[in-house]
C-alpha cells in the first residue's frame, strides 16, 4: 500500500459541547457586568470537564469543512488539509446584559482534546486567541487547522485512480464514558458546504464526502475512545498526464511504428531508432517527476512505458539483423531449402505480394500451367543474365529473405503493440469502475 500526504485545508470542525447549563445574572446590563458574571462563574474553570457530576458525560458535536486540497505528496506518504471547532451551554439575558454575545479569550475555557489520528505534523496556521459565546450558551470557536494526514493510496490505475481518504475524530484521552461524539451535520450537507468553499482547482477533485461512527460494545466503554470517521473521496484530475506523458509517448510509438516504412538497405532505419530510442529515454526522465513514488503496487502507465520501451528496442534488434542479413549476404552461402520453403515460398504470400520466388497457392488450371512454363523461362534467362552479369543468386535470395522477415516482423510487431495497448486499456477501465463501484457500493 502506497501511502501519500494529502495537503488539504479544511474549515471548519465545529466542536459543540455543554457546560453545566444554568443562567447567569448580569449586575448591569454591559459588558463589564457581563465579564463579571462570566468570571464568576465559568473563566479560569479549565481543569475539569464542564459537568456536576463527572459521571456524566459530555456531549460533543463535530462537523467539518473542507476548503480545499493544497497537495497530495505520494514520495513522502502524506495528506495536507485544513479546519476548525466549538459550542457549550449556558445563557444569560440579552436585555439585562446589554449583548446577545461576547468574544472572550479561548485559554479562559475548558476545551476537549479532540485529535485527528491520520494528523503526522503539526498545524502551520496562525494562532487565534479568541472564540465567541452567543446569549443561548452557543459557543462558536472557529479554528483553522492546516492538516497533513496520512493517506492510504491505491496507484494501480494511475492517472485515472480515486482515492479514499479518511480523517478520524476522537478524543485522545478521555473515553467513551466522558466524552461522547455525534455529527453536528449531516455529512451531504457537509460535502456540499465543502463543494461550495472549495478554493483549489488543482489536481484533485472532491466527489463525495461520507461519514460514519462506529458502535462500541458495552463491555469496551471504560477504555474505547468515541469517535467519527469522514471519508474524503478525490479523484484526480488526469488531464495534465494524458497531455505530458500519454500522447507523447503514443507519438514516439507511432513514429517507431512506420519506421518500418523505411527501406533498410537505403536509409540508415537503425540510426533512426536509436536516435528515438534516447529520445523517449530523455523523455522519461524529465517526466519522472510526474510519476508517484510506487510501493508494493506497480502502476500501470509503468508498464505502458515499459512496453513502449521494450518495443522500441525489439525493433531495433530487428532492424540490425535485417541489415546484417542483406549486408552481409555476399559471405553466405547458398540459401538453406527449408528457409526456401517456409519463408520465401509460404510466409512471403501473407506478408508480401507474390513473386518469382513466392509462388502463392492457387487452383492449377491449364493457363496455369503455362504461366508457370513462362515463369520458369524467364527464370532461367534471368539467371543467364545473373551469372554474365556476375551476380550471386544466393545474394539475391539472402536479401529476398530479408525482405520477407522484416515483413514479417512487422505483422508482428503491430499485432503485439495493438493487443498490449487494448489489454492495458482495459485494465485501466476496469480497475477505475471497479473502484469507482465500490466508493458508490460503500
Amino acid at each position: 500500500i502506497t501511502g501519500c500526504w494529502i495537503h488539504s485545508y479544511s474549515s471548519t470542525f465545529p466542536v459543540h459541547y455543554l457546560l453545566s447549563h444554568h443562567t447567569i445574572n448580569c449586575s448591569e446590563p454591559t459588558t463589564d457586568g457581563l465579564i463579571t458574571a462570566l468570571k464568576e462563574n465559568i473563566f479560569g474553570k479549565t481543569e475539569i470537564r464542564p459537568v456536576i457530576n463527572l459521571k456524566t458525560p459530555t456531549n460533543i458535536s463535530v462537523s467539518f469543512t473542507l476548503y480545499g486540497i493544497l497537495d497530495v505528496v505520494s514520495s513522502n506518504k502524506s495528506n495536507n488539509s485544513q479546519l476548525w471547532p466549538h459550542k457549550i451551554s449556558l445563557s444569560w439575558d440579552p436585555v439585562k446584559c446589554g449583548t446577545d454575545r461576547i468574544s472572550i479569550p479561548r485559554k479562559q475555557l475548558w476545551r476537549p482534546d479532540i485529535i485527528i489520528n491520520e494528523f503526522i505534523d503539526e498545524n502551520k496556521v496562525p494562532d487565534t486567541y479568541y472564540l465567541y459565546v452567543e446569549y443561548t450558551g452557543k459557543v462558536m470557536d472557529d479554528l483553522p487547522f492546516h492538516v497533513i494526514s496520512s493517506c492510504n493510496l491505491d496507484i494501480y490505475t494511475f492517472p485515472f485512480d480515486i482515492q479514499n481518504c479518511t480523517f478520524t475524530f476522537n478524543s485522545y484521552q478521555h473515553t467513551v464514558l466522558d466524552v461522547q461524539l455525534s455529527f453536528d451535520i449531516p455529512v451531504e450537507e457537509a460535502f456540499k458546504d465543502s463543494l461550495e468553499v472549495m478554493t483549489t482547482k488543482g489536481e484533485w477533485e472532491l466527489v463525495d464526502m461520507l461519514a460514519q461512527k462506529p458502535t462500541i460494545p458495552p463491555h469496551e466503554m471504560n477504555i474505547s475512545r468515541d469517535m467519527l470517521t469522514y471519508y474524503i473521496v478525490l479523484r484526480r484530475r488526469a488531464t495534465l498526464y494524458v497531455v505530458n506523458l500519454l500522447i507523447p509517448s503514443c507519438f514516439l510509438i507511432t513514429v517507431d511504428l512506420f519506421s518500418f516504412l523505411l527501406p533498410p538497405q537505403n536509409v540508415d532505419r537503425s540510426a533512426f531508432k536509436m536516435t528515438l530510442i534516447l529520445g523517449y529515454t530523455v523523455f522519461l526522465l524529465l517526466m519522472n517527476d510526474l510519476l508517484p513514488v510506487t510501493g508494493n503496487t506497480l502502476p500501470l502507465i509503468n508498464a505502458f512505458f515499459s512496453l513502449c520501451l521494450a518495443l522500441m528496442v525489439a525493433s531495433l534488434l530487428e532492424t540490425i539483423l535485417i541489415i546484417n542479413i542483406q549486408c552481409g549476404s555476399t559471405h553466405y552461402g547458398p540459401l538453406p531449402q527449408w528457409a526456401k520453403a517456409l519463408f520465401l515460398n509460404y510466409i512471403s504470400c501473407h506478408v508480401k505480394p507474390c513473386s518469382i520466388f513466392t509462388p502463392c497457392p492457387v487452383h492449377k488450371t491449364p493457363a496455369l500451367v503455362e504461366m508457370k512454363k513462362i515463369s520458369h523461362e524467364l527464370l532461367s534467362i534471368r539467371q543467364q543474365i545473373d551469372k554474365h552479369l556476375k551476380t550471386d543468386e544466393s545474394t539475391e535470395e539472402w536479401m529476398h529473405l530479408g525482405q520477407v522477415i522484416d515483413r514479417l516482423l512487422f505483422c508482428l510487431y503491430i499485432v503485439f503493440l495493438s493487443v498490449s495497448f487494448i489489454t492495458i486499456l482495459v485494465f485501466w477501465l476496469y480497475w477505475y469502475k471497479k473502484n469507482a463501484s465500490l466508493i458508490n457500493k460503500w
